[in-house]
């Protein structure tokens, strides 16, 4: 395993740029560990990044679909032969379990490839004839566009964006969260270097690079992930140019379990609990709150503390035998705290979850032991904000008027799941507020490629994912050729 620290690079119009200032990134795991340096870019460097897109859009945007195909496919293979090596730096700068950094380069592997099989579907010419003549309809590039992903699944949600806007014919430059901004880089360099330059750039930095990124006038669309409060402050700068934009924000997703879930079935139940704590909790398509009917509520949790007990094991991130490794960052263990803490000063219950395998880790790494909070109010800080950590609250309902409209007041709708006989929970489903809603899974667990991806209300704007994904980085142009060129009316 490498242990000496990397170093990556800002990729300009096909070339490493070597910077003045760099940030060094930990090992969660080992805090005091440093995993690499990545670089911080200044404006200037922004711009350079742009202009190369900018250059670059002019031959891109005119080549051939196929060769576009071919091109990503040849970057998919080196990306699948590079997982191992991916992989493990993966690992060892954000913390997340062996495995999981594997599962997250699967998906994004899964993504490209369906992306690269139904791109010529999506951007075929249209062409009618009809009674008035005949109208051509084209589906174009948008142009150059700033791709903003988080730390949480950094691969994935770059892959997301990278794949559909080079397919389609835009130009990229890609900015990397800096608390996961090495396996990425990696990926963005394997894949960079299967396209003309200025194709696909990469910068890393701080506010000043994002602020360029989201109000250059030679911008066209902002594709980012993260936070609702960020989301904000890019829509105002991108509003002075009008940008297009696709925003996956923030979630509060929540699991409710109907009267008739059968709470001996292990397998549901293990799907449950993954569904809370893969990842340690930090994924925006989580399960944060569990509603359970009142009916079955205490059988619920004596199963669900069973099902936890026997998947949760903690450890470092690269014992064949951990299931959650460690937080990513302080600010995110004093956050969960906080709320963890809150709840247990108003009363709440809170029962730590699963097996330490690796105690001598817990008090130096960034780790936090899974926990559960029972007797939480409705409206408490850790129901109705996202933890994005290992805690998640279990309430009882009454009804289901009552659960439907404690989940749709929520300012958030990424996702959500319904537990149940099938029928039931899909008539359920039918009257939540989401972008997605789940029956009997949750999670990455029901995840589907094929189709798309996003949310309602503060949760973002716009699909990622599926043909809409695919369509989300094109133009509509429409070429009318009339019969006539005159007015069919003209009044005297």
């Amino acid at each position: 395993m490498q242990t000496e620290p990397i170093t990556i690079h800002a990729i300009i119009n096909g070339e490493k740029v070597p910077t003045e200032k760099q940030a060094p990134r930990e090992n969660p795991t080992h805090p005091d560990e440093i995993v690499g340096y990545a670089p911080l870019n200044t404006k200037e460097e922004t711009v350079l990044a742009i202009d190369a897109a900018y250059d670059a859009l002019k031959d891109w945007a005119w080549t051939d679909v196929d060769e576009r195909i071919e091109r990503m496919e040849r970057a998919i293979q080196k990306l699948k032969d590079a997982t191992p090596e991916i992989a493990t730096l993966l690992s060892r700068e954000h913390g997340k379990a062996l495995y999981d950094s594997k599962g997250e380069i699967a998906i994004s592997i899964m993504w490209m490839e369906f992306a690269c099989k139904n791109v010529k579907k999506v951007v075929a010419p249209q062409e009618k004839k009809h009674e008035n003549g005949r109208t051509i309809i084209t589906f174009d590039p948008v142009g150059v566009v700033s791709a903003i992903s988080p730390w949480n699944y950094p691969i994935s949600l770059s892959t997301i964006k990278i794949a559909p806007a080079l397919l389609t014919g835009n130009t990229m430059v890609v900015k990397p969260s800096p608390f996961a901004p090495l396996a990425v880089s990696k990926v963005v360099e394997i894949i960079a270097e299967e396209f003309p330059p200025g194709v696909l750039n990469l910068v890393h930095g701080d506010a000043e690079v994002g602020v360029e990124l989201t109000s250059n006038p030679k911008v066209a669309k902002i594709a980012f992930t993260g936070g609702t409060k960020t989301a904000k402050s890019i829509m105002k700068a991108a509003s002075e140019t009008i940008k297009k934009m696709t925003l996956e924000l923030g979630g509060n997703d929540a699991a409710i379990v109907l009267e008739d879930f059968d709470v001996n079935d292990e397998k549901a139940m293990r799907r449950m609990v993954i569904s809370n704590f893969l990842t340690a909790g930090q994924i925006c398509m989580i399960a944060k709150r569990i509603y359970v009917h009142r009916s079955i509520y205490d059988a619920f949790v004596e199963k669900y503390i069973e099902a936890a007990n026997k998947w949760i094991r903690v450890g470092d991130p690269f014992h064949p035998d951990v299931t959650v490794g460690p937080v990513n960052n302080k600010n995110q263990v004093k956050y969960v705290k906080s709320l963890v803490e809150d709840a247990k000063s108003k009363g709440a219950k809170v029962i730590p979850l699963g097996e330490i395998l690796n105690p001598e880790l817990m008090d130096n790494g960034y780790f936090l032991q899974p926990t559960l909070v029972l007797g939480a109010d409705f409206h408490d800080p850790i129901v109705v904000e996202e933890q994005f950590g290992p805690t998640v609250p279990i309430l009882p309902f009454d009804d289901e008027e009552q659960v439907i409209e404690l989940h749709n007041e929520s300012i958030y709708g990424l996702t959500s799941s319904v537990w149940g006989e099938e029928e039931h929970a899909i008539k359920v489903a039918r009257r939540i507020e989401a972008g997605t809603t789940m029956i009997n899974t949750a999670a990455v667990q029901g995840l589907d490629v094929r189709f798309p991806f996003g949310g309602v209300k503060q949760s973002g704007v716009g699909r990622e994912y599926g043909e809409e994904g695919l369509k989300s980085y094109v133009e509509t142009h429409v070429i009318n050729i009339p019969k006539t060129l005159e007015l069919p009316y003209i009044p005297e």
